[in-house]
């Protein structure tokens, strides 16, 4: 029993590695595609799209204790963030980046971010509650420190659904460990929720109230 527990946990583990890596090259993606629109030179892009896809984990790793984080010791996720430079480098003629693409981009990496950035705090020993804010930091941290890089005001400060987006996703992961389903579930679930918020939000303008001044 023992042995199929531990197999099991492996599996779990290998799957939000997964998750976490594939986040990772999307979020690269928006970052470099933010910097072809910028008009950023090749180290340009390669520096905005490694920050992108890293900086909200290595903030996260930071603040539950996992030193060093995980993207400064596995040479994968320096190699993918370059790998997703190269690729908007050179395709970028064929990148219409006054479009919805960097925010769509930006959509799937917030969404598997959120769910794996809560995952690993919940396996830290975090409470459920900071370890759904852990998540959201994950996912929002990239993105912000794109956007002051390319002189932008960060999404996650305006109206439309971000940050509520990736809490929402925290929420589900920590309702079905609550609820005892499988720990895949949640992921799956709670992505596919922060998923479906931001696009809704870019395509269809959901946002939060604004305060009016008048």
């Amino acid at each position: 029993m023992s042995h199929i527990l531990t197999e099991g946990h492996h599996l779990l583990g290998a799957f939000a590695v997964a998750l976490d890596l594939v986040g990772t090259f999307v979020f690269a993606l928006s970052g470099a595609v933010a910097g072809v629109k910028n008009k950023f030179d090749l180290f340009g892009l390669m520096v905005l799209a490694f920050v992108t896809g890293n900086a909200g984990g290595i903030t996260r790793d930071l603040l539950i204790g996992a030193v060093p984080p995980a993207s400064l010791v596995n040479l994968q996720y320096l190699w993918i963030s370059l790998s997703a430079a190269a690729v908007v480098f050179l395709w970028s003629r064929k990148i219409n980046v006054q479009g919805k693409l960097i925010l769509a981009l930006d959509a799937a990496g917030l969404a598997l971010f959120a769910v794996t950035g809560t995952e690993k705090a919940l396996a830290a020993g975090l409470n459920p509650v900071m370890a759904a804010l852990m998540g959201m930091l994950t996912g929002i941290g990239g993105g912000m420190i794109r956007d002051v890089l390319v002189n932008q005001t960060p999404f996650v400060l305006q109206s439309d659904l971000y940050a509520v987006a990736a809490l929402a996703a925290g929420m589900v992961v920590i309702t079905g460990n609550w609820l005892h389903l499988p720990a895949f579930v949640g992921l799956l679930m709670g992505s596919a929720l922060c998923l479906g918020l931001r696009l809704m939000a870019i395509f269809r303008g959901w946002h939060l109230p604004i305060a009016r001044t008048s």
